[in-house]
């Protein structure tokens, strides 16, 4: 087995006991298939051996024996999702379906050892842990109910028993590492970045767990109001030179086979559609697009310059450390020399997009000619002390993983401490159908629901005193997605957004527009009380207010 990675090797306890020890050791193989699992344990328990003993069983009874004597991976024929269930009730640990290969290596790792239709196969099969995915067609930006049943929040399990139970104190049932972890949370004690790439491992009842814990943090943060904004999305091209490998928005160079026609509005067309928010009732123009070849700082600053002096009154909300970067190098200034032109110009605050993950070894494979996580925290700090306040996003479920997810939480986490900039964080699922990165076979196809709640429910619990506003996309989950989100730590819906465009290029089935009726009745169907927010969350009037004004 030379040049093949001990993870892809099984050994069969078969032969001669020296044999198989020498098969084990020298191929560093990961699983030893034995229907001995007591005599195979005595074997993997060596000094020099780390393999798992893999047993088959035919059902719940032969697997416990199995466990009992030493068996810690189970080979299940033609079992059902309630004889499943029923191990999984039966078990002291955590009961966790794998692919063929093992869910603890690290993505890295498989990376380099598969190639072509194998490693796309993989990427089809497994979660953010490595695990293998729930069999569902679930996934951001489709038009199909939720998985997780009615009183869950997490969809691991398919089985009757789990479908139909009522959980009242989720924490009591949760595996002890995470049950200590929460109980220290509940206490005022935010989780270790360690600690939150353990909470971002869970599954099952920890999931519930840590879901039920973020929402009475969000309880303690802001109470029973959820908050949405009146706000137009204006995405003024969609030409772009940089190379990101998950975006189906951009049309460039590099990307002329993807559908859509390239275009880039004039001044006056990006000026006409925020008029045309405003006498709707938008307090905010969110400006967003691509990079475009033709742009310099100026542009940016006639944007912003343009709209204030026909809206005075308007919120612009624009332009990512990315365009603050670029304009910056364009004009051959400084970051803060920039910054304090587009301040001066009435530029509001700034969007935390074009961070997708915060780790660099992972935006080397998904956006690899773009800023730097060290590059994005230093537009924002400086945007920061210049009193900017900005959104801090988060993209996830693509060719990520859990420790990607808590380096990502701890660098916002960071310059929180330093700045107390963020008004909000806004996780951000990745939407897989028209992703370049996808259809290439590089990625997984966006999180599972589980991974949903995960990232929305941990935000709140390392966040906590420190970002009071976690948001959920109704853009990417759609109305019922982000409404369950209520009950995990969420507490703002984001905006109406009046003609979003870039989930929809990605091949989202969700609206482009919400209206404040639609809101606040959905808000309140959750419970909740609908309250309608400018950008920096100030609190205003609700839906009699807007009935329609003009300047």
């Amino acid at each position: 087995m030379q040049g093949v990675a001990g993870w892809r090797v099984t050994v069969l306890h078969e032969g001669r006991r020296a044999a198989v020890l020498d098969a084990l050791v020298r191929s560093g193989a990961h699983f030893l298939r034995s229907d001995r699992p007591a005599e195979a344990a005595t074997l993997t328990s060596l000094p020099g051996v780390d393999a798992e003993v893999s047993t088959p069983a035919c059902d719940v009874a032969e697997a416990l024996a199995c466990v009992q004597e030493g068996a810690t991976d189970l080979l299940f024929g033609d079992w059902d999702d309630e004889q499943i269930g029923r191990l999984r009730d039966a078990l002291e640990v955590p009961l966790i379906e794998r692919t063929a290969f093992p869910s603890s290596i690290a993505l890295d790792a498989v990376r380099a050892e598969l190639t072509g239709s194998t490693w796309t196969t993989y990427l089809r099969l497994v979660d953010g842990v490595g695990a293998a995915r729930r069999r569902d067609e679930w996934a951001p930006g489709k038009d199909m109910p939720i998985p997780a049943p009615p009183g869950r929040m997490s969809a691991e399990w398919a089985d009757t028993a789990w479908m139909t139970a009522v959980v009242s104190d989720p924490i009591t049932g949760a595996t002890s590492d995470v049950k200590r972890i929460l109980g220290r949370s509940l206490d005022g004690n935010p989780p270790t970045r360690n600690e939150i790439e353990t909470l971002f491992q869970a599954r099952g009842g920890d999931v519930e767990a840590i879901a039920w814990t973020a929402d009475r943090l969000r309880v303690e943060a802001v109470g029973e109001t959820v908050t949405y904004i009146v706000n137009r999305n204006i995405n003024y091209t969609n030409v772009c030179t940089y190379k990101c490998r998950f975006c189906a928005f951009s049309k460039g160079p590099r990307s002329l086979d993807l559908r859509g026609t390239p275009y880039l509005m004039s001044v006056e067309d990006v000026v006409r559609m925020a008029s045309e928010a405003w006498d709707r009732g938008a307090t905010e123009a969110c400006l967003q697009g691509g990079i475009h070849p033709g742009f310099t700082g100026d542009f940016y600053l006639e944007l912003v310059e343009e709209i204030k002096a026909v809206l005075p009154g308007i919120h612009i909300h624009g332009f990512t450390p990315l365009e603050v970067w670029q304009g910056a190098e364009t004009l051959d200034i400084s970051v803060r020399d920039y910054l304090k032109r587009l301040r001066d110009a009435g530029l509001g605050s700034l969007p935390g997009t074009a961070a997708e993950i915060l780790d660099d070894r992972v935006r080397i494979h998904l956006c690899p000619d773009k800023i730097t996580t060290a590059e994005w925290a230093d537009v924002m700090m400086i945007a920061h002390e210049l009193g900017f306040r900005s959104t801090a996003t988060v993209m996830f479920g693509h060719i990520d993983d859990p420790a990607a997810w808590a380096n990502h939480l701890e660098v916002v986490r960071t310059i929180q401490r330093r700045t107390g900039g963020f008004t909000e964080f806004v996780p951000l699922p990745f939407v897989h159908m028209g992703a370049p990165i996808y259809l290439q076979g590089n990625s997984r196809m966006g999180p599972t629901w589980d991974e949903v709640v995960l990232m929305h429910a941990v935000a709140r619990i390392a966040f906590d005193g420190l970002i009071p506003n976690v948001q959920a996309s109704w853009v990417k989950l759609g109305l019922d997605g982000a409404c369950r989100l209520l009950d995990a730590g969420c507490n703002d819906l984001g905006g109406t957004l009046m003609g979003e465009a870039i989930t929809r290029s990605a091949g989202a089935s969700h609206g482009q527009e919400m209206t404040v009726g639609q809101f606040e009745d959905l808000i309140r169907s959750a419970g909740r009380v609908p309250s309608r927010r400018t950008t920096l969350y100030e609190m205003l009037p609700g839906l009699s207010a807007l009935a329609g004004r003009s300047e």
